[in-house]
């Protein structure tokens, strides 16, 4: 899926334009225990209420693709005939009205997700009428393309109030406030099926991870049986071993500013261009990156076997994974500094009577402490 597809879904949680009609729910306390399940329907819901429902499910579809949103792919043969996409297909097909497939959805996930404390999993199916779209990008009125119809899933944390201290007005008193039970935003979802080229693509799904560090590898085998795509955290780091083993002693500063430069002008250039399709780089765009940058011939040929042993000779990875677009960061036994991204030229990297120095040109305006000072 694109962003633009993302999006296009996102709108759809509103009060005016969804069509969910009611959400199942599943309440988990802290050792797996199942404390209740319940069917809801928006209509009986207040606004308020209704609008905090899509809210929660609206933040299952946030975030960067590539980063929090994850496209899963299912095999030709698991689309045919295998359980897990026979599960799937069950709980759109019925729209949740099939007990025996919630029951065991639900049920699959408890097994299999790593949550600490009570959670809440949420569970929606909507069609939607996927009004046509002329060449320029307009929607148009004269009818609907096709029916998408899906089911999303959100796994929410629910958390436990401090006890607070709360002034009523009315009333011209303090009174004490009790802990309570709050739901929290999603840290685990999916869309299926996915949304590609707006319309239903049952050979994938849409994975949506808040925490990048973690993928929860076992609820994607449990519900999808797919190798998962690296988090993005690992690839940083996979990324940043490959070009400090490959590169050696010329790992300069200079070729690393070149590196985050051009990834950050290509991540730039898409943007602006408006490409449907995500951004990707592969082993020979890096190789040819690290050209520029002035590394040999060797150290290239090093760089493509690290590349390869990390995440295979073929595998695409995004740019947004790789490089902080906002800033580049210099780390050492006692120091850490941080410089905006667009002005990584006023760094340098200097040896001088056989002392290692970085220096930063700096103007009027320097804070130490958030004391203005005088150099």
């Amino acid at each position: 899926m694109n962003e633009k597809e993302v999006s296009e879904l996102r709108r759809r949680f509103r009060q005016d334009r969804t069509g969910i009609t009611h959400v199942r729910g599943c309440y988990v306390n802290e050792v797996g225990e199942i404390v209740s399940q319940f069917q809801q329907s928006l209509g009986v819901m207040s606004q308020e209420e209704n609008e905090k429902i899509l809210a929660l499910l609206k933040r299952t579809l946030s975030g960067t693709l590539g980063k929090n949103l994850l496209d899963l792919t299912f095999a030709t043969q698991q689309v045919v005939d295998s359980p897990e996409h026979k599960q799937l297909m069950a709980l759109r097909q019925s729209r949740l009205r099939d007990e025996e497939a919630v029951d065991t959805f639900f049920h699959q996930v408890i097994d299999s997700v790593e949550l600490d404390g009570n959670y809440l999993i949420l569970l929606i199916h909507d069609s939607y009428d996927v009004p046509y779209h002329s060449k320029d990008g307009e929607e148009l009125e004269d009818g609907a393309q096709e029916v998408y119809s899906y089911i999303l899933c959100s796994i929410c944390p629910v958390k436990q109030t401090k006890p607070a201290l709360s002034y009523y007005v009315q009333e011209n008193q303090f009174r004490s406030l009790s802990p309570d039970w709050i739901v929290s935003p999603p840290e685990l979802g999916f869309l299926f099926p996915a949304f590609d080229d707006r319309a239903a693509n049952l050979y994938g799904a849409l994975y949506y991870t808040k925490n990048t560090k973690v993928m929860q590898e076992n609820l994607i085998e449990k519900l999808f049986h797919v190798t998962p795509p690296m988090p993005a955290a690992e690839q940083k780091e996979q990324f940043d071993i490959a070009l400090s083993e490959a590169l050696g002693e010329a790992c300069s500063f200079e070729v690393i500013q070149g590196v985050q430069d051009q990834l950050c002008g290509m991540i730039a250039e898409h943007k602006e261009s408006k490409i449907k399709e995500p951004l990707l780089v592969d082993r020979g765009t890096m190789r040819q990156v690290l050209a520029t940058c002035g590394v040999g011939e060797q150290e290239l040929q090093e760089f493509d076997e690290q590349y390869t042993q990390s995440f295979g000779a073929d595998t695409q990875l995004s740019p947004t994974n790789l490089v902080n677009t906002k800033q580049m960061e210099l780390q050492s036994d006692y120091i850490q500094i941080k410089v905006d991204a667009e002005r990584t030229d006023l760094i340098q990297t200097r040896v001088i009577n056989g002392v290692k120095y970085v220096m930063i040109q700096v103007e009027d305006g320097v804070l130490v402490n958030g004391v203005n000072i005088q150099i």
